[in-house]
């Protein structure tokens, strides 16, 4: 048995900007949660950061956790990028503010609060615990527009 936690998310949206929504596996050990939610205007990118933030809002303790997302953008923005936009008050390489800088603070002031291993998976490749994610992004979509 692992003491990890592993944390699988991924975001939809159905135009971008549209309808959007987010989901995330956790699994430790024998234990599975799945978790979801929804935003009536919203882009892909706000979805994929908000799937990893509420995955990771509901660990109350310090654990090991290794996060696998398809999003390059998440796991680039939180590993090679987010230090040098701080660094630069919160700008861009070409000076632009970054987007979605409430999301970046948040996420990076979760991730101060655990040991974490980043991992990007191809998305629609038959991941499992890839697959979950997308079926419960995509299932908080139609759940809240039907």
């Amino acid at each position: 048995m692992s003491n990890k936690i592993y944390i699988y998310t991924d975001g939809a949206c159905k135009g971008n900007p549209g309808p959007g929504g987010w989901g995330a596996l956790l699994q430790y050990n024998e234990h599975k949660k799945e978790i979801n939610g929804f935003s009536l205007d919203t882009t892909n990118n706000i979805m994929e950061l908000t799937a990893v933030i509420e995955a990771l809002s509901i660990i109350k303790s310090k654990s090991e956790i290794t996060i696998i997302t398809d999003s390059n953008y998440v796991k680039d923005g939180i590993t090679k990028w987010i230090d040098n936009w701080k660094k630069k008050g919160w700008r861009t390489a070409n000076k632009k503010p970054v987007k979605n800088k409430h999301l970046w603070e948040k996420l990076d002031n979760l991730t101060n609060n655990h040991t974490i291993t980043w991992k990007w998976v191809r998305g629609h490749t038959g991941n499992p615990g890839n697959e979950k994610a997308d079926e419960l992004a995509n299932q908080a979509i139609i759940d809240n527009l039907s």
